[in-house]
């Protein structure tokens, strides 16, 4: 639900609205707009009555259901664009696209601080690598754990760069967080309500992949439980979608970026890596990506990717990576004149 509070509405009244649905044990949110402010209300016990004694109060415009079953992430709820603030490398909100680039797995000191230096290099804000690794067979090569943490946190340090890793369990919650600057949420995990709600608990930004059969409904039903549980700093990931294809790993769907865009306030990248499965295409749909409105992407990089111990096939060299950034850097003010507007705001702040 949504209270429009009058241009000339006081701090009292406004105040007196989010005591009054206190008293409903629902909770509220205040967006305070340049004109007016608006009062986000969500929770178990809204109905038609609190509607209408909400209306009736000094102060209130109007007061509109939000029919969506995701209210935090809706862009009804939230009309103006979410910004991601990781260590003053900014995500969202119309800044130039960020690049995450690294390997997918951290395999030693020497393969991640030359990937770092190289994706440094090339224009990359943010250093990714994978120190626990969800694998198809659990035969193949899950990470080196708390010292591949270790590893991605010193790289980071010494190339200035914050870092992106993956979270697996529950139980891992505090131990990633102690070194990472954001948790990745990867497709396996994309409905896993129990870890949702536990990142939803702490302040650290959060990238949440969509699941690879996930709606869009389903993904933005996700990241709400990120968002009810108080972490506001949401990023969403495209990173490819199962289908009959069976050329690329997966089917990137680009058309995802406009179109949550246009439902949800929080920023859109993709994986263009995972979205393919081969290195070749990486860099087009990086390039298509951006040219939709991303907010940014992420990259697998190796310094050889013929060695790799996961994804090999889907990781661009040092040198192809430098080719890839020329790509985006091209393209950077054509996707943001592509970001599509909505046709009415529902609410003017």
């Amino acid at each position: 639900m949504i209270v429009t509070m009058e241009r000339l509405a006081t701090e009292e009244q406004i105040q007196a609205v989010v005591a009054n649905v206190a008293e409903t044990q629902n909770g509220t949110e205040l967006i305070r707009g340049v004109e007016r402010t608006v009062i986000g209300v969500v929770g178990d016990h809204i109905n038609e009555d609190l509607r209408s004694r909400l209306q009736a109060m000094p102060g209130v415009e109007a007061v509109v259901r939000i029919t969506r079953s995701y209210k935090l992430g809706s862009r009804e709820f939230h009309p103006t664009d979410t910004v991601v603030n990781v260590k003053g490398v900014k995500i969202g909100g119309g800044n130039p696209p960020v690049v995450m680039a690294g390997p997918c797995s951290i395999e030693s000191e020497e393969q991640l601080m030359s990937t770092a230096i190289a994706v440094k290099a090339g224009g990359a804000q943010i250093l990714r690598g994978g120190a626990f690794k969800p694998r198809t067979t659990p035969y193949s090569f899950r990470g080196l754990k708390e010292e591949g943490l270790k590893l991605l946190r010193a790289a980071g340090d010494e190339t200035g760069m914050p870092v992106v890793t993956e979270l697996m369990s529950e139980k891992d919650v505090e131990l990633v967080a102690g070194y990472t600057d954001i948790i990745q949420i990867g497709t396996r995990n994309a409905q896993n309500f129990m870890l949702l709600d536990a990142v939803g608990e702490i302040d650290t930004p959060v990238l949440l992949k969509r699941g690879f059969s996930n709606s869009y409904d389903d993904w933005l039903n996700a990241a709400e439980y990120i968002l009810a549980g108080g972490n506001r700093n949401v990023i969403l990931c495209e990173r490819g979608i199962r289908t009959f294809e069976s050329y690329t790993r997966n089917t990137l769907d680009i058309a995802a970026v406009p179109v949550i865009h246009r439902l949800s306030h929080l920023p859109v990248i993709t994986d263009p890596s995972h979205g393919t499965g081969r290195w070749h295409l990486v860099l087009p749909m990086s390039v298509a990506s951006i040219a939709a409105g991303a907010d940014g992407l992420l990259i697998e990089v190796h310094p050889n990717p013929d060695h790799a111990m996961s994804d090999g096939p889907q990781s661009v060299t040092f040198e192809n990576f430098a080719r890839l950034m020329d790509g985006v850097r091209n393209v950077t003010s054509v996707g943001a004149s592509n970001r599509v507007p909505l046709r009415a705001q529902p609410i003017a702040v």
